[in-house]
C-alpha cells in the first residue's frame, strides 16, 4: 500500500522536482503521510509545526518525533496570541450571542496557512502544504480554487473556503486523491509514531468539559434565560445558551407529548422550540462573504454546504443591497445555524461562502 501511495504523482506534475517545500505538520497521521508522499516525489521537504496554545504541547512533541522519524526538519512556530486574538476570544464571544461558529474556517486563513505562509517567506521557500483531504485546481483564467478530494467521506474543503489567492497558488494537498485508510495503512507500514494516532478533535482547544465549562473559565457567562415553547409558553429556565445549538433535540429535558428541537437561541438569553420535523428552512442569510479570487460572488446557482458535514444542496445565491448573500433553497435544508458557515460550490470547485446571519422559513 505504502509503494502504490507513494508513487502517485499525477497531482505534482506542475512543480518541479527537488523544489523546496515547508509542510505544516500537526503530528498526526495525515500530515505525517503527507511529508512521505513529498519526499518520494523528489520534493526537499522541511516541515513547521504550529504551538496555537500550551494545550497543543503533546501535538509538538508527537509531530517533533514524526519529523525525526522521517528525518526532516522540523521548526516550531507560536502562534498562540494570534490564536488567542483570532480564533478563541471570537469563538467565546459568538457562543455567547447565541451562535454556533467553527472555528477552524477563521483559524485557517488567519493563523494556520497565514503563519506557515510566512515562515517559508523567511526560509526562501515557495511551497507549502499541508494534510487536509482536499486538492487545489487551476483554473482556464489562471486563478485557483480549493476542490473537494477522491473521499467525500474525508472531506476538508468546506475547512478551507477562506483561503485567498495568495495561499492557494502556492499550495499542496497530496492526500486529496487518497483514502484515510490507505493513509493509515502507509503509516503502519512506514512505522510512524503517528500511525494509530486518533482523528484530531473538531474544535482542538475546547477540553473534555465542553464550550460551557471552557467560555466560563475564561471569565465570560453565556445569558441565561428561558425555554419557550412552540406555543409560545413560558417553560422555565435552561442552563445557559452555551449548552445549546441550533437543531439540537436531545438533552433539552422538556417533555410536551411529542419532540421539540432548539429553533433560535435568542441573545437576551432565550431559546425557542419548535416541534420536530418543523426545523427546515428555505433561505439563509450571509455576512462576510468570501470567494477565492476577492471579487464579488457571482449571482447563481450552487449547490451549499451549510456545516461541514453536510450534504451539498442546490441553492440560488443573490447578492443583496446590505452587501449579504441570500440563499434561497428549491429543498428547504435541516436547521442552519447562524455563526455556521454556508459554503458554495461549483463543479466540485470552492467558489465562496459566509458566515450565517439569519434564516427564514
Amino acid at each position: 500500500m505504502a509503494s502504490d501511495i507513494i508513487s502517485t504523482g499525477s497531482s505534482f506534475s506542475t512543480f518541479e522536482k527537488l523544489e523546496k517545500i515547508l509542510v505544516g505538520l500537526s503530528g498526526g497521521v495525515d500530515s505525517s503521510v503527507c511529508i512521505q508522499i513529498l519526499k518520494d516525489q523528489g520534493f526537499d521537504v522541511s516541515a513547521a509545526v504550529i504551538r496555537f496554545s500550551p494545550a497543543h504541547d503533546a501535538a509538538v512533541e508527537a509531530a517533533r518525533k514524526v519529523a525525526a522519524q522521517l528525518n526532516v526538519f522540523c521548526y516550531e512556530i507560536d502562534a498562540a496570541e494570534a490564536f488567542e486574538q483570532a480564533v478563541v476570544q471570537p469563538f467565546c464571544e459568538s457562543y455567547c450571542k447565541g451562535e454556533t461558529p467553527n472555528p477552524c474556517v477563521v483559524c485557517n486563513p488567519l493563523v494556520k496557512f497565514r503563519l506557515l505562509a510566512e515562515k517559508a517567506d523567511e526560509l526562501g521557500i515557495r511551497l507549502i502544504a499541508t494534510g487536509h483531504y482536499a486538492r487545489v485546481e487551476e483554473q482556464d483564467d489562471g486563478s485557483y480554487r480549493v476542490a473537494v478530494p477522491e473521499s467525500a467521506a474525508r472531506d476538508q474543503s468546506y475547512m478551507l473556503y477562506r483561503l485567498d489567492q495568495d495561499i492557494l497558488s502556492r499550495l499542496v494537498l497530496p492526500l486529496g486523491e487518497f483514502e484515510k485508510q490507505d493513509i493509515r495503512d502507509t503509516a503502519r507500514e512506514l512505522g510512524l509514531a503517528s500511525a494509530d494516532a486518533p482523528d484530531s478533535q473538531e474544535i482542538c482547544f475546547i477540553p473534555e468539559g465542553g464550550y460551557a465549562d471552557f467560555i466560563r473559565a475564561r471569565g465570560l457567562e453565556s445569558p441565561a434565560g428561558h425555554f419557550i415553547g412552540p406555543d409560545g409558553q413560558d417553560l422555565g429556565p435552561h442552563k445557559g445558551i452555551a449548552h445549546y445549538t441550533i437543531g439540537q433535540r436531545k438533552g433539552l429535558n422538556i417533555a410536551l407529548g411529542q419532540p421539540v428541537f432548539v429553533k433560535a437561541i435568542q441573545p437576551d438569553g432565550n431559546i425557542l422550540l419548535g416541534w420536530a420535523g418543523e426545523e427546515f428552512y428555505r433561505a439563509v442569510t450571509l455576512r462576510d462573504v468570501a470567494t477565492p479570487t476577492g471579487k464579488p460572488l457571482e449571482d447563481g446557482e450552487y449547490l451549499a454546504k451549510i456545516r461541514s458535514a453536510a450534504s451539498p444542496a442546490p441553492c440560488l445565491a443573490k447578492n443583496q443591497p446590505d452587501g449579504s448573500v441570500a440563499l434561497v433553497f428549491p429543498t428547504p435544508v435541516r436547521a442552519p445555524a447562524p455563526g455556521q458557515s454556508a459554503v458554495l460550490y461549483r463543479a466540485g470547485c470552492v467558489e465562496g461562502g459566509g458566515f450565517i446571519d439569519s434564516i427564514l422559513p
